[in-house]
């Protein structure tokens, strides 16, 4: 697999960087930074078509970030929930393409992803791919490269950026006790192939979940009981630090402020589990 470096890839977008009902904004607003709590102003330049529940902005769009198309594994899939109402009421169309038990593009099963994926990417055009690496991201490191190379490939064919965040870091159990370390080796390939082109980003969300795995975050549950998934708190807080990321990355985009999203319901799906 070859691949252009930074300043020199092919197609890259040239304007642009890349239970019971649970109630997490009161716990969100101290645990990931201190917010001002205004609801969301839709402006009147908002373009009014809907779809899904969402509305999408003219700011949005013209700030190159939508749609926004997020990849990833089961851990992904309870995240998506959140972000699908964060994006929602910050005028971005989000599309969740999270898998349960894969989404991975190396690693097991694979090709199989990859065979649907490039249809599934067409969704991101003009637009941004989310890649959260997954908990199946196995491989040797050149195998996690060239595959994380041909995603990014993908998404530029389709004028797409492409970020790559990290994983919530792991309690393994028997399962993934003997794949640590290529684990490891996805995370510092995902970010050596976002250094080396354009187009790529790597988003380090250590600053959410910290470097090893914590159940608890300032008093509240963040992550599943199972050592792997993420419970409401968590998601809340990672949507709001990802509406973060974006807004330094893209110029003219302005997230909503998380009373406009936190609370309204999403909490409840039973994606969550060992909460």
């Amino acid at each position: 697999m070859t691949y252009a470096t930074r300043n020199s890839y092919s197609g890259s977008p040239s304007s642009r960087r890349i239970a019971p009902p649970v109630r997490v904004l009161a716990v969100l607003t101290t645990a990931v930074a201190a917010f001002a709590l205004t609801a969301c102003d839709i402006s009147p330049d908002m373009d009014s078509t809907e779809n899904k529940g969402w509305t999408e902005s003219s700011q949005a769009v013209e700030a190159g970030l939508s749609p926004v198309l997020f990849l990833g594994d089961s851990v992904a899939a309870g995240q998506a929930v959140a972000l699908q109402q964060g994006f929602a009421e910050s005028g971005v169309k989000f599309v969740d393409a999270t898998s349960v038990g894969g989404g991975n593009v190396v690693g097991p099963n694979a090709e199989k992803q990859w065979e649907t994926l490039p249809d599934q990417l067409e969704d991101a055009a003009e637009g941004v791919v989310i890649y959260q690496v997954t908990t199946y991201d196995w491989g040797t490191p050149d195998e996690q490269r060239d595959a994380y190379s041909r995603l990014a490939e993908a998404a530029s064919s389709i004028d797409a950026d492409l970020i790559f965040v990290s994983m919530p870091p792991l309690k393994p159990d028997d399962f993934y006790a003997p794949h640590m370390e290529e684990l490891t080796s996805a995370n510092e390939q995902a970010k050596s192939v976002a250094d080396d082109l354009d187009g790529v980003e790597y988003l380090d969300a250590s600053t959410v979940w910290g470097d090893d795995y914590s159940r608890e975050h300032d008093g509240a549950i963040d992550r599943s009981d199972d050592g792997i998934h993420t419970c409401p708190q968590g998601a809340a807080r990672f949507a709001s630090w990802t509406l973060d990321e974006l807004a330094e990355l893209y110029s003219g985009f302005k997230p909503a402020e998380p009373d406009a999203w936190a609370n309204t319901g999403w909490a409840d799906s039973d994606v969550f589990h060992g909460c």
